[in-house]
């Protein structure tokens, strides 16, 4: 088997390709641009030019492109789409329907919508971690020295670009600046359930989209609801939430915080700029005594792939709460989540003085992704999909 791999350096690339080695397989890999428009009818031109002259069973990629779909659809190629993030718009391109297609998300949440529209081409699939990589990692004194700590987040902090809501501020009136201010409140207290999108109203669409202007795509069935919560609102309630909870642990526990934004400062949190995927993150998450998930809130049942990566690494996973969890993972025996920020500090008190109980937790969340979430086998569970009929 040959698996033509569509490459736009996203992460896991790497690993995914290492777990065809393993599995046997070939992979051609292509250099792709996940920025390209949607209609490149240029790129679909040379891209449909060669794959002409390929020979290969299907093509894979990380996340959806309609442009790559309209070109496999026009030859006969399966395409298979491997989607981690959320939101995904692109998933709402009229050509979700094209037969070739062959789309895993790692959002429940995501599948039911679909499923409930009748797709009979969308997949449950949830992220993976290369455990046999990290095992490998040998975690030296100074590695630990310089890495660890007692508590760590690696991650965005939603303050460093796509900042839609606060281009908002005085250019809304202040009634519905009142009314999206209130509805942030309210979702910032709720863990597991998301109210936005059902929650916006036709007047606050309407001042938001006159001074965004951010609209669904020529081709597209997004509803202005979905883009308006997921890119605008619910990345604002993670930035808040995300600050809120590091300034409240800063204040009575050390925190090592990896991100881009490197203007971040509070009292207790060490802002380190980012950490590298495959070198420094790993040693982070094995070297932390407490290693933070706070998912992004358009996230509403997936385990995000940081949640993965932290177990996969054997390190002690503290996480909001996600339905997505409950579907493999015992809370308070390979993971624990909180479900308020009083209820997070509480955590972190507990687990900072019960080491022999976290270092157990972090055993069995290990052992659990090591036999039931390799990329091997979420590979293997893509092949056995796409190839079945």
């Amino acid at each position: 088997m040959n698996i033509l791999f569509l490459d736009w350096k996203s992460i896991g690339n790497e690993d995914l390709i290492q777990a065809a080695q393993k599995l046997g397989i070939s992979v051609t890999t292509y250099a792709f641009d996940n920025h390209i428009d949607d209609d490149d009818k240029e790129f679909m031109a040379k891209f449909k030019e060669d794959l002409e002259k390929l020979s290969f069973d299907f093509a894979l990629s990380f996340n959806y492109f309609p442009v790559v779909s309209k070109v496999c659809n026009e030859l006969g190629v399966k395409y298979a789409a491997w989607v981690y993030d959320n939101p995904a718009v692109r998933l709402f391109s009229y050509t979700l329907i094209n037969k070739c297609n062959y789309v895993f998300v790692f959002d429940s949440q995501m599948y039911e919508l679909f499923a409930s529209q009748g797709f009979k081409n969308v997949f449950y699939l949830p992220m993976a971690a290369p455990v046999e990589r990290y095992d490998s990692i040998t975690v030296t004194d100074d590695m630990a020295k310089k890495y660890g700590g007692d508590i760590s987040f690696v991650g965005q902090l939603y303050t460093e670009d796509h900042t839609y809501y606060d281009r908002l501020e005085g250019k809304i009136s202040d009634y519905i600046k009142g009314y999206l201010e209130g509805l942030i409140s309210t979702q910032m207290e709720l863990q597991g359930v998301n109210i936005i999108e059902n929650s916006l109203t036709e007047r606050a669409i309407a001042e938001m989209e006159k001074v965004l202007e951010i609209k669904p795509g020529y081709d597209s069935v997004a509803t202005y609801e979905y883009l308006y919560a997921n890119y605008v609102i619910n990345r604002k309630i993670t930035a808040l939430e995300r600050s809120l909870f590091l300034r409240e642990i800063g204040q009575k526990h050390p925190v090592n915080l990896y991100t881009k934004d490197k203007t971040f400062c509070a009292e207790g949190v060490d802002n380190r700029g980012e950490a590298d995927y495959y070198v420094e993150m790993p040693i982070v998450f094995k070297t932390s005594a407490i290693n933070l998930n706070i998912s992004l809130r358009s996230i509403q049942k997936g385990i995000p792939l940081r949640a993965m990566d932290i177990m996969g690494c054997g390190g002690f996973l503290l996480s909001n709460y996600q339905e997505d969890y409950l579907r493999f993972f015992v809370p308070g025996e390979d993971f624990v989540y909180y479900e308020s920020k009083s209820d997070l500090m509480d955590k972190i008190d507990y687990y900072l003085i019960h080491e022999d109980e976290r270092l157990d937790i972090a055993k069995r969340g290990h052992d659990k992704v090591l036999a039931d979430h390799t990329y091997e086998g979420r590979l293997q569970e893509i092949i056995d999909i796409v190839t079945r009929e």
